[in-house]
């Protein structure tokens, strides 16, 4: 079985707009194939391939008392030295 470590997490709500500031500052760090995280002192690198595996999953569920919780996850995996295929559309 594969093992599975953390290497980084961060949950933190913002406007709409600074959200879009983040993706596209995410966006553009992995265009150039160099990504890194900083929180803290602690700091994550990643040298990104060619070819990324996108997926992207959409969820809706009630809560209690705060009604419907909607949730859209962004899931971008890779393999060291490897090439990942598929087709995604953003329309």
């Amino acid at each position: 079985m594969a093992r599975k470590e953390k290497l980084f997490k961060s949950k933190k709500t913002q406007s709409r707009e600074e959200v879009s500031s983040f993706l596209r500052e995410l966006a553009d760090k992995i265009e150039s194939g160099t990504l890194s995280f900083v929180q803290g002192s602690e700091e994550t690198n990643f040298e990104l391939p060619s070819n990324i595996t996108v997926e992207i999953e959409a969820e809706q569920k009630v809560k209690n008392r705060k009604g419907l919780q909607q949730e859209l996850e962004i899931e971008l995996t890779w393999y060291e030295g490897g090439q990942n295929s598929g087709t995604l559309e953003l329309k």
